[in-house]
């Protein structure tokens, strides 16, 4: 193996961070059928409408309860008292506590229940706090009530909350646009009828008709027509894509103008589209370290209202001051301590975050890594199809052997290369083709590691390798078979005898060139690594600028090659095709397997690119920093409200004529919980810039 490092870059020392890297991939569980998705995005809506009910109901209830307060009739100088006053709002309050107030109640026996006071305990304990005392003041405490205070409180928080489940459920939407891409039923071909069932019905094997414009219903195969499939949504590359006979679609891509019958390959929960939606699901469900970081300060959040809400009361009460004025200290303090923006500040950025790049074509299966995608100091590439388009042209052939032309070479080469869909082979069976070769069969095929193919064809042992086997078995490499241009050579050996080489070349992606200028601007070194000689690496490497290459890697060196840029201090990116890459991904600290179409199952990747696109990798940097940027901003701003306002609310300033009552403490909570929710909409607008 070797290498080559252009320039000499000064080294940065990131912190390692053990990824635990996830099993539960699209692989490890059975997908989800839509109907799934469907009930739990149900369940959500029933929710927000059950919140948006009771806010109506509760606020309807306030008006009457605001108008009848002594407290506020003496704030706006007017006097309105029915009979019974203090019953009547004693009764319209009951009912505001106990049916607007009932989800915060029952979260807060929940929480209880698990062990884990948060937000629904202090919400919970603000309301009852002001309820029960104000209770006992129509029945002989003296003091004055809190109804209005209890009633306005309530109606905000189930404002606040009504706005945040519909932010969340925003985010969910993503979900559903791809759980509906599915039609709900296909035309199966019998025979000469062709007959409607509904998608449930389609098995494998059946041949379905699908008509210009209709969606795809099943994975499968083109058995008959060809058309432009417009895949977009499952892959986020925006141009219709030429597919004709033998080609594979996607269930819920779009038909463009002809009709096609299409084999089923998979169908349900082992379609791509499933894949794709069990792993977003998996995606949002898991917790990264941000949202451990998250909860935890939420729970911390709950002991220190708790404590400052009872030290409050005895600080109050200690300087004389009577229950009422105590006591109404310590339910300003719970009702604003509420962690409510803190509760929403990760997950809702997750939940965006996660749905957005999966309409882009980036498919996100382990959280962490994602955002720590902003730490990457190194990215390695595996060079065929990723920085290159991976289509190899034939553009040399030579004979070396006076016993086999050109065309010979050929014919012998491609009778191995025709069951192979690696690129080079693809690229010399296309040449055969193209010269209406006569295709020989092979017999007792099989594969030398890293190294070509072999196979007895016509009674004579054949083989194509690459260079480094002819080093290996000392077989002189021909001085011209090299050219300067980023050519591939493999070299056909007839009866152990070298006979001929084919040279191919690989075309550079366009997009390489735009990505590398990215990654350069963010500090990222690029480094290649390719099975490839040496002067076709060199050529690549300079032509895109890179900082350093890999010549003639086997699959297993490439571990080799992520281990020591790790020992050198660097966070290692590692992009490959997932198959002979696999172990390396899982090496790397953020693993990144590329490949268009049904290989999600890519199981040690931690983010699957659904294009082989080299800008999709600059756009998910670029996106893991933005949404680690967002989830960052909302902390701060969650927690910074909490620091400011708890102490207004104690009373601190009591002393220049400035207390915070529970109803203002309330808006302000409700005020940064959307404030929260709107900064992280906003990431929606961060990727593919």
């Amino acid at each position: 193996m070797e290498k080559h490092q252009h320039h000499d870059h000064s080294q940065m020392n990131h912190d390692k961070t053990d990824h635990s890297k996830m099993d539960h991939g699209p692989g490890g569980h059975s997908g989800h059928n839509p109907a799934h998705g469907q009930m739990g995005h149900d369940h959500h809506k029933m929710m927000i409408a059950d919140f948006r009910k009771r806010f109506w109901a509760t606020l309807v209830l306030t008006i009457p309860i605001l108008f009848l307060s002594p407290m506020i009739q003496d704030f706006f100088g007017y006097e309105f008292l029915l009979p019974g006053n203090p019953y009547f709002l004693f009764g319209l309050s009951t009912i505001v506590y106990f049916y607007g107030g009932w989800p915060f109640l029952k979260g807060f026996w929940s929480e209880i229940k698990q062990g884990a006071p948060g937000m629904m305990t202090l919400i919970s304990m603000a309301i009852s706090v002001a309820y029960f005392y104000s209770t006992a003041t129509v029945f002989g405490l003296k003091g004055q009530d809190f109804f209005w205070e209890l009633s306005t409180l309530i109606a905000i928080m189930l404002l606040g909350h009504w706005i945040e489940m519909k932010s969340v459920l925003g985010a969910s939407k993503a979900l559903q646009l791809l759980v509906s891409m599915m039609p709900a039923e296909a035309h199966r071909v019998k025979g000469e009828t062709i007959e409607d069932i509904p998608l449930e019905a389609v098995l494998k094997d059946d041949i379905i008709l699908v008509k210009p414009g209709e969606k795809v219903p099943a994975d499968g195969t083109i058995v008959e027509g060809s058309s432009y499939l417009n895949e977009s949504m499952l892959t986020g590359e925006s141009k219709p894509v030429k597919k004709e006979e033998k080609d594979k679609v996607i269930g819920g891509s779009v038909n463009g103008n002809s009709t096609l019958k299409v084999k089923v390959e998979h169908t349900g929960k082992d379609s791509y589209l499933n894949k794709v939606i069990t792993m977003v699901e998996e995606a949002q469900k898991t917790k990264s370290k941000m949202q451990n970081l998250s909860d935890r300060a939420a729970k911390w959040l709950t002991y220190i209202a708790l404590t400052i809400g009872f030290g409050t009361l005895a600080v109050w009460l200690a300087l004389g001051f009577p229950f009422v004025y105590a006591l109404e200290r310590m339910v300003t303090v719970m009702v604003i301590a509420c962690p409510h923006a803190l509760g929403l500040a990760i997950p809702l950025v997750v939940a965006i975050s996660t749905a957005v790049s999966a309409q882009n074509g980036l498919l996100i299966r382990n959280r962490t890594a994602f955002e720590e995608s902003r730490k990457i100091s190194a990215l390695l590439f595996d060079k065929t199809g990723t920085l290159t388009k991976g289509d190899f042209g034939v553009t040399r052939i030579q004979s070396v052997d006076d016993n086999y032309s050109q065309d010979e070479v050929l014919r012998l080469a491609s009778a191995l290369e025709q069951s192979s869909e690696h690129p080079i082979a693809v690229g010399i069976i296309k040449r055969a083709q193209e010269k209406k070769v006569t295709i020989p069969n092979p017999l007792n095929f099989h594969a030398i590691t890293g190294k070509g193919v072999e196979a007895t064809v016509e009674d004579k042992p054949v083989k194509v390798v690459s260079p480094g086997f002819l080093r290996d078995n000392n077989i002189p490499i021909p001085k011209d078979a090299y050219s300067d241009a980023a050519e591939t050579v493999v070299f056909v050996l007839i009866e152990e005898k070298l006979a001929g080489y084919i040279a191919l070349a690989d075309e550079i992606r366009s997009e390489s060139q735009e990505a590398i200028q990215v990654f350069k601007k963010n500090d990222i070194k690029v480094l290649m690594a390719t099975g490839d000689n040496e002067k076709t690496a060199r050529a690549v490497s300079e032509k895109l600028g890179l900082d350093g290459y890999y010549a003639e890697v086997l699959p297993h060196q490439k571990v080799e090659i992520v281990e020591e840029l790790q020992r050198k201090g660097e966070f290692v990116a590692m992009t490959g095709d997932g198959v002979n890459d696999a172990p390396a991904l899982a090496k790397a600290n953020v693993g990144i397997a590329v490949g268009s179409g049904t290989d999600v199952a890519a199981e040690t990747a931690d983010i699957i690119l659904v294009n082989s696109n080299p800008k999709d990798i600059a756009n998910l940097i670029l996106f893991g920093k933005a949404t680690y940027n967002k989830m960052i901003q909302n902390l701060i701003w969650a927690t910074a409200y909490n620091v400011v306002a708890i102490p207004l609310a104690a009373g601190v300033l009591y002393s220049s004529g400035f207390v915070m009552g529970p109803a203002v403490g309330a808006v302000f909570m409700s005020l940064s919980t959307i404030i929260v929710a709107i900064n992280a909409q906003l990431l929606r607008r961060k990727i593919g810039r």
